[in-house]
């Protein structure tokens, strides 16, 4: 087997494509946070698409040349994402899989609209994403107004009552998935005792936790990704406060838990039902863990994100992105993550959003299926 061609490209950095590759493969990309404080999702969709190109390779690849992959990060930044993007249809990419953070993946599609390069994001879910009416767009996740609602019904169920506080980091992802979840709990005609916003990368979250205490808060919901969850956990537990944590998908990485410790137990959050466990990954999964990787969170989505890239491709005969685009969306595509088909939208049609639970150990699993 021809070795995996990895090809770097960095905010500013130039962009290092070799005319070998360029004459005898097709260039895709995978583009995330691979550096910062979201490396940890960024490790997970490099991952992702690493072994989905090396095995399209091993297949013969697609339409009869092999598969060279593009890295860019991003760093959850907007303008970082948009450079990244820019260089990327700048050089006749047709295709790429990211970016995750919403703040990036959204500026980053018009640069990709106006650069003809399909786009399917593996984690992005900040609704706007695909309410732009871009051709470009598609994601495999689904959007914070589906997981916002199986939260808010989550916490209607089993904290009716009880005081609730929702928090928010003020990025798009946050802010969005915050929105949506209130906006889900005030329909079903719960009001949150709390609604307060920090800046990402905030370190000292005592005074928050003060109100929190001041305010005998049995959960809290976080808007925001693992790293601030992970120290207002902490943060809680030296104050004394037994509330519980609720977050969405952006804790669905092992160093949640390497943040907490064993005060992870308890904690809770919203993503798809295991990929890991479904039939159709099981082959993939055990690759994955033959290189000691542990394909969590949006690994497989990424994977998937390439299978169906590839399949559309062969399928319209050409990797022109509109060509391929235009049979994703009339098709239904057999992928690690099951049987995947796509609104006009650019989303999936399924809602498959479940709650799972940290335990001590540092380990999660489900414990209530979406309805």
């Amino acid at each position: 087997m021809k070795p995996l061609k990895l090809i770097g490209l960095a905010f500013g950095a130039s962009l290092a494509l070799s005319t070998t590759a360029l004459a005898q493969d097709i260039t895709v990309a995978v583009a995330g946070p691979m550096t910062g404080s979201e490396s940890a999702f960024g490790r997970q969709l490099q991952n992702g698409a690493e072994q989905a190109v090396v095995d399209l390779n091993a297949a013969g690849g697609v339409l009869g040349k092999k598969l060279a992959l593009q890295v860019g990060d991003d760093g959850c930044d907007p303008k970082q994402a948009r450079s990244v993007a820019e260089k990327i249809a700048g050089s006749k990419i047709p295709f790429v899989a990211g970016h995750f953070c919403s703040s990036s993946s959204i500026p980053a599609s018009e640069a990709y609209a106006e650069g003809n390069v399909l786009q399917i994001t593996p984690g992005s879910t900040n609704p706007l994403f695909t309410e732009r009416k871009l051709w470009n767009v598609l994601r495999v996740c689904g959007r914070d107004d589906q997981q916002g609602l199986v939260a808010a019904d989550y916490i209607v169920k089993n904290y009716k009552g009880k005081n609730v506080a929702i928090l928010n980091d003020k990025t798009t992802y946050g802010k969005g998935l915050a929105d949506e979840t209130k906006k889900a709990l005030n329909k079903a005609g719960f009001t949150e005792a709390m609604f307060e916003s920090y800046n990402k990368g905030d370190k000292d979250f005592n005074s928050i936790v003060s109100r929190l205490k001041r305010e005998n808060i049995d959960l809290v919901f976080v808007g925001g990704y693992h790293q601030e969850a992970g120290l207002i956990l902490r943060q809680m537990r030296d104050q004394g406060l037994k509330t519980v944590l609720m977050a969405g998908d952006a804790m669905n990485d092992k160093e949640f838990a390497s943040i907490t410790g064993p005060l992870a137990e308890g904690t809770l959050f919203t993503f798809g039902p295991d990929p890991r466990n479904k039939p159709t990954a099981k082959a993939i999964v055990e690759k994955f863990k033959a290189k000691n990787i542990d394909p969590e969170g949006y690994t497989l989505y990424t994977y998937a994100a390439f299978q169906i890239w590839s399949e559309a491709a062969k399928k319209a005969g050409t990797t022109d992105p509109k060509k391929v685009m235009d049979a994703i969306k009339a098709g239904e595509w057999d992928t690690v993550l099951g049987k995947l088909s796509f609104d006009a939208k650019g989303d999936i049609k399924l809602i498959d959003y479940v709650v799972y639970k940290w335990d001590a150990k540092g380990n999660y699993a489900e414990i209530e299926p979406a309805k």
